[in-house]
């Protein structure tokens, strides 16, 4: 048995699809490992809206409902 501790997996919710997730991680970690952090985007957690100045500082737990929408320019 290995003396390092790993974090975790956590089951969250992505958009209605589960994921697992590693402990510790933030909405900015997320959306960097979805390949989304340079697009337009809005994020809700558990149905309230993460202001984009927090994505780095919001945490990820289990059981989280995450939304990601986003912007479509159009005319």
């Amino acid at each position: 048995m290995s003396s390092e501790t790993a974090s975790p997996a956590l089951r969250i919710s992505i958009n209605g699809d589960p994921h697992s997730v590693p402990g510790g991680m933030t909405v900015a970690g997320l959306l960097s490992e979805l390949g989304m952090a340079e697009r337009r985007i809005a994020v809700a957690r558990n149905g309230e809206v993460v202001p984009k100045s927090s994505f780095d500082k919001a945490g990820i737990d289990a059981g989280d409902r995450i939304e990601i929408l986003e912007a479509v320019g159009g005319g």
